[in-house]
């Protein structure tokens, strides 16, 4: 892990000669890291500044410095309040910017507990490992941010309605249309005014979508946007995925069938969760199931501080929800409990008969879930349950694989729980919803870029969307791609500098992954070795193999 961030380059020359120019800095050929840098002429226009997650090799560029100078932008417009499309927001004031961060009211609201709670996560991530460290005689790292600059961070935000056209910068505007995907989540449309490069005799028009939101999801309407655009930038990430046709009375059913079956007087279920939004809706439905008899009575025990702050902004925008008053409700109910510190959070190991906890984060990446699979994974007893995307290279993707064994804070545990998935509370809307989504868009005048989505996805949403897209509009970008905007459609640029992780690293899994995975092998030949003398002659194959390498 690098222990701090390089020198920024220098600011891109901005020149009224060269057309609008479009780089891919986060998201492109992976889910995470949402991150894209518009400039104009006159202006540098940052959409979404997000925290990469899955492999290790994509979180190391968590800290590395920025492909740009953050000093030089004018402003950010922020899309919703996902860690992968917010969480690189103080990191991004910490190191000069001092422009405004767009957004709507409800994803300010949320940024304002969930910036600081991965702040915070952060520095006890670190100061675990930084233990460990000493321990092996390592340098000690330092976080990205602390829960301070996150904070520090808040006072940039600059709340706007949907539809409200917002003055970003000489000759930017932009507006928001609500998604559907997260309270407050938004597609941001932005116009170059006439003359900001070559664009072309008019304005110029892009719309980038966002996380866009499925049918029947439970607390907001169906996604909405503008038609009649120069380029649309979209998201991909269930791009070759089509999900049964489901309601919410469907996705209850299908809940109610997994908790039935976890219902282990001596276990638990787990449910990874996102803290905001997938943590709530879930409520609703546990709650209205154990209310209606459908499920056993039992406690729903939410871990995660997070989420409790969350639920909190979620309760005060109820009004503007779908569902509000159902919420209100469950949040009230007998059967919900929040722990409130530390000493509740590792009670729970300690707690008998059947119950629920649902804890962050949703990939088991960090947070409290890591501390309730490694006491809960090794026991037939106990069933986690998936309920939303799982990167590449995260734990809950290598759990939802199959793993027999994984590792976890360096510990090896045992796989014995049931690992159940239940794709229907994804936030995401699936292949023909994206592509039903994009259609609505037409004319698009120049280019569909397609980004968030690993390369299945992308080339599954490609292959669907080609019907009524020209394929030669339709574009695929990599990691720190860059495009110029020109009248005649999209130009693409060769890297002005070295990419940060090749293309084919990116979305995948890396050494890290493979070396867990190797440490796991060993013990487990190890373990099925039959003597003393059987296990001397594998450990010195090991050795020699080690040896080797080294000459």
């Amino acid at each position: 892990m690098p222990r701090g961030d390089r020198a920024c380059p220098p600011e891109p020359v901005r020149e009224s000669a060269i057309p609008p120019r479009l780089h891919f800095h986060g998201a492109s050929g992976t889910v995470t890291g949402s991150c894209f840098l518009l400039e104009t002429g006159g202006a540098g226009i940052l959409v979404d500044c997000g925290l990469f997650q899955g492999a290790k090799s994509e979180k190391e560029l968590n800290y590395r410095a920025f492909p740009f100078d953050p000093a030089a932008l004018d402003a950010v417009i922020l899309t919703h309040a996902h860690i992968d499309h917010s969480g690189l927001l103080p990191k991004l004031v910490k190191h000069g910017y001092r422009g405004p961060i767009h957004a709507t009211a409800p994803t300010a609201d949320l940024c304002s507990v969930m910036l600081p709670d991965s702040g915070y996560i952060q520095q006890f991530e670190v100061d675990h490992l930084n233990r460990r460290n000493v321990q092996r005689g390592k340098e000690p790292v330092s976080p990205i941010y602390t829960a301070d600059d996150a904070k520090a961070c808040l006072a940039r935000f600059r709340p706007a309605a949907y539809r409200e056209w917002i003055d970003a910068a000489p000759g930017v505007r932009a507006r928001f249309w609500n998604a559907g995907h997260l309270l407050g989540s938004a597609s941001a449309e932005i116009e170059l005014a006439a003359g900001s490069g070559e664009a072309g005799e008019g304005p110029t028009r892009l719309l980038f979508s966002g996380d866009i939101g499925p049918a029947a999801k439970l607390f907001h309407p169906d996604p909405e946007g503008p038609s009649s655009l120069d380029y649309v930038v979209a998201e991909a990430t269930y791009g070759a995925t089509d999900r049964p046709e489901t309601t919410p009375a469907d996705r209850r059913l299908r809940l109610c069938e997994e908790v039935r079956a976890a219902a282990n007087p001596n276990g638990a279920l787990l449910i990874p969760s996102f803290a905001v939004e997938r943590t709530q809706e879930l409520l609703v439905d546990l709650v209205a199931l154990m209310d209606e008899g459908a499920v056993p009575a039992a406690p729903v025990i939410i871990d995660s501080p997070l989420a409790t702050r969350a639920s909190e902004v979620f309760a005060r925008h109820a009004g503007a929800m779908d569902e509000g008053r159902g919420l209100l409700a469950a949040l009230r109910s007998r059967h919900v409990h929040f722990t409130e510190n530390v000493e509740q959070s590792k009670a729970l190991d300690r707690m008998h008969g059947f119950h629920i906890v649902i804890s962050a984060s949703g990939m088991c990446e960090a947070g409290r879930i890591r501390f309730r699979l490694k006491n809960w994974l090794w026991r037939y007893e106990a069933t986690v349950l998936l309920v939303g995307y799982q990167a590449e290279g995260t734990l809950g993707r290598i759990l939802q694989d199959g793993a027999e064994a994984v590792r976890i804070q360096g510990e090896e545990i045992k796989v014995r729980a049931r690992i159940r998935s239940l794709d229907l509370y994804s936030g995401h809307a699936d292949a023909p919803e994206l592509a039903a989504w994009l259609e609505k868009r037409l004319p698009v005048h120049r280019g569909v870029f397609l980004v968030h989505g690993e390369d299945a996805a992308v080339a599954g949403l490609r292959a669907r969307i080609a019907r009524f897209v020209p394929e030669a509009r339709i574009h695929a970008p990599k990691l720190d791609d860059a495009f110029d905007l020109t009248p005649a459609g999209v130009r693409a640029l060769t890297p002005p500098r070295p990419r940060r992780i090749e293309p084919d690293r990116v979305g995948r899994l890396d050494w890290h992954n493979d070396f867990s995975k190797l440490l796991l092998d060993i013990h487990d030949a190890v373990d099925r070795t039959a003597d003393e003398r059987a296990r001397g002659v594998l450990l010195r194959r090991l050795r020699r193999a080690l040896e080797e390498q080294e000459g």
